[in-house]
């Protein structure tokens, strides 16, 4: 007999276990049970991962919940109503809210139908209805889509309220999390009075008081049980069923909701007959579409002046209502009538009072197709609308209105502007020079008083775009905003004194406690007698100038043209003793125009300027003394008086004699350019 080794005797299965024949003659399986062992082991670890992990989402949310549940609002996210000068509303940025009321402020029917439509058992579950869960799974299941949901009133207040839109399993944890907190900590009451003040019912619009103010004018406290269904169907799907996007569609999920009242035997098929056969309706609102490039312009505003400020806040602007319609209807008329045969696809209107007010802003040809707001977004080039700027600066070195200048060829480095009409006209005064708009006497000014001192000239009156200091800054070519250019004439119209134009008059809050109120800084930033010598010299040139087609019958006004290189953008700069306005037309992409684009701006100038001043007086310019035309007068006097100014100038049309180099006249004494 052959002897076993002495180890394997004194450890049997120490290297595994005796392999053996199992019945049948096949091998036994291996392994089997350490491989369940370590399956056992590795789930329970996992299963304890997930426990500790719970407790520590758990930890990390639940000081954050009860800090917000603890806010006696509910809710603080800032929201902004803006509203125009008269009071009334432009537009709600951040949504609509409205101060709590309590459950026993609100009719009966109310609560009762947000109840039938969104959760019949709210009362009976402890935050999730298993019940109404199986029964919204079947009836999609059914359907092959999802047609109900099985989400309780208490769900929908941690999902909406208290959570962000993200679809993921931290967020629905999350959301499980809160349902259960807010049911353990708050009453059925509290949840149900938090929901209906704070659940989102479309257009922007959340909670009951704000729905109910917002579409029917009224309380919530004095809604019909028509439209207390009518809220009660929004929360399903606001943006769908919200009666301002489709009034029908809203009714039909009203009478359902209605429906559901006679079928929980809350109501009776005779107590809901009226409201079934007379549906709700809402206040028909207008749309203010042009003026919502003026509202993102105002709340940008409205959150530096107050920026720490959590909640609803009113922001009452200086827009006026009836500048504002005059302005887009102005706008579209010009774009739909002369934009196709000029060339240009965009516009813009600003309208300043003479203190810097805002009172009206069409910063393009649609809200709804382009936001971006070309009044005070969009830098172009000015062209000649930019010469104010010069002949301030040159009347602030020394010169005057009537100082002569050489209107004849220049070179500055090989540089060499023209006049647009091709012609020069010799000796010429400051007035004569800027009325035609010549362009070498613009150039030779700048190149006199110093380009530095000219972009000085600019910063004083309020431009703060670029300036490069080229040769060029005379016709500008530096691109500025509608908004710098409109505000750098103020001073002109307001006798030396500006204010940086402002939008917003006054901010308060729910309770009505003013949180900033603007105040009138206008200072003095140019001498009386440079300010009337401007108003003098700008308007000659709606007079006898450039600028004829500006002219109004029964207001003395001032104002310059303007046209960019290629005529891509054309403007028209103006005031009377009321208002200031600027416009501009051009295209996007910034492809030329045809000529005559700074005609059709004074054209459009002009008509919006005449509708805007009905039942204003008469009121002279200071600094000007040739009286205005006090009645209106016949078409046909019109034209011959404008006929008669095209022709009439106090210039010669014939070209000086040609000089050895460009040079201009200041008093008696000649000075060359090198």
């Amino acid at each position: 007999m052959r002897e076993r080794p002495p180890e394997e005797d004194a450890f049997p299965g120490a290297f595994g276990p005796e392999e053996t024949e199992a019945p049948g003659g096949k091998p036994p399986r291996r392994g089997f049970f350490a491989r369940l062992r370590r399956a056992v082991a590795l789930l329970s670890f996992a299963l304890m991962g997930l426990i500790v992990a719970g407790f520590a989402l758990t930890f990390s949310v639940l000081p954050d919940i009860q800090a917000e549940l603890e806010n006696p609002r509910l809710l603080d996210r800032r929201a902004v109503t803006l509203l125009d000068a008269s009071g009334e509303e432009i537009t709600t940025r951040g949504g609509r809210y409205a101060p709590v009321i309590p459950l026993e402020a609100m009719p009966d029917y109310l609560t009762a139908a947000f109840l039938a439509a969104e959760d019949q058992r709210f009362y009976e579950h402890g935050g999730f209805d298993l019940k109404g869960i199986a029964r919204a799974a079947w009836a999609n299941l059914q359907a092959g889509r999802f047609v109900q949901g099985g989400s309780t009133i208490t769900q929908q207040l941690a999902k909406n309220v208290y959570l962000s839109p993200d679809r993921t399993l931290a967020r629905k944890f999350r959301e499980a999390l809160i349902t259960l907190w807010l049911e353990q900590r708050y009453s059925k009451e509290e949840i149900l009075t938090a929901y209906l003040n704070r659940i989102y019912l479309g257009a922007g619009t959340y909670g009951v008081e704000a729905a109910a103010q917002f579409y029917f004018d009224k309380p919530a406290a004095e809604v019909t049980l028509s439209e207390a269904a009518l809220l009660a169907g929004l929360p399903k799907a606001p943006s769908r069923f919200a009666p301002t996007s489709n009034l029908a569609r809203a009714q039909a999920r009203a009478d359902h909701v209605l429906r559901r009242l006679v079928e929980t035997g809350v109501l009776s098929h005779g107590e809901v007959f009226s409201a079934r056969s007379s549906p709700a309706t809402i206040k028909v609102r207008e749309e203010r579409l042009g003026a919502q490039y003026f509202a993102d312009w105002a709340i940008e505003e409205a959150a530096r002046l107050a920026p720490d400020y959590d909640g609803r806040i009113f922001v009452r602007t200086t827009l006026d209502p009836k500048l504002q319609e005059a302005a887009e209807t102005a706008l579209q008329q010009t774009l739909e009538e002369k934009g196709p045969r000029a060339g240009f696809s965009q516009g813009a209107v600003l309208t300043l009072g003479l203190d810097g007010s805002v009172k009206a802003m069409a910063g393009g040809r649609s809200y709804l197709e382009s936001q971006f707001n070309r009044a005070v977004q969009a830098r172009r080039q000015p062209g000649s609308a930019f010469k104010p700027v010069v002949y301030l600066a040159a009347l602030e070195r020394g010169f005057g209105s009537s100082s002569i200048m050489i209107d004849e060829p220049v070179n500055i480095h090989g540089w060499e502007p023209e006049n647009v009409s091709g012609r020069y006209l010799g000796a010429v005064s400051l007035s004569t020079a800027l009325k035609h708009s010549l362009n070498t006497v613009a150039v030779r000014l700048t190149e006199e008083v110093g380009r530095e001192r000219v972009i000085k000239t600019a910063r004083k009156l309020g431009i703060t775009s670029p300036l490069p200091a080229l040769p060029s800054l005379a016709l500008g070519t530096a691109e500025v905003t509608l908004l710098e250019l409109t505000g750098a004439y103020l001073p002109f119209a307001a006798d030396g004194l500006t204010a940086p134009p402002f939008a917003i008059a006054e901010i308060t809050d729910e309770e009505g406690r003013k949180l900033y109120e603007h105040e009138s800084e206008r200072t003095r930033i140019i001498s009386r007698a440079h300010a009337r010598e401007m108003n003098a010299m700008l308007y000659g040139v709606i007079e006898s100038g450039t600028g004829l087609s500006a002219s109004l019958s029964r207001h003395m006004a001032a104002g310059k043209t303007g046209t960019s290189q290629l005529s891509r953008d054309a403007w028209f700069i103006g005031y009377t003793a009321h208002y200031l306005t600027g416009i501009w037309f051009g295209n996007d992409d910034d492809s030329p125009g045809l000529s005559g684009g700074g005609g059709i701006a004074a054209g459009t100038w002009a008509q919006y300027m005449t509708q805007i001043h009905k039942g204003l007086p008469p009121k002279p310019l200071t600094g000007v003394f040739t009286a205005p035309v006090a009645t209106e007068q016949p078409k046909e006097q019109q034209f011959f008086r404008a006929l008669s100014r095209l022709f009439r100038s106090a210039e010669p049309l014939t070209p000086p004699a040609p000089s050895s180099a460009p040079r201009f006249r200041r008093g008696g004494e000649t000075v060359r350019i090198n």
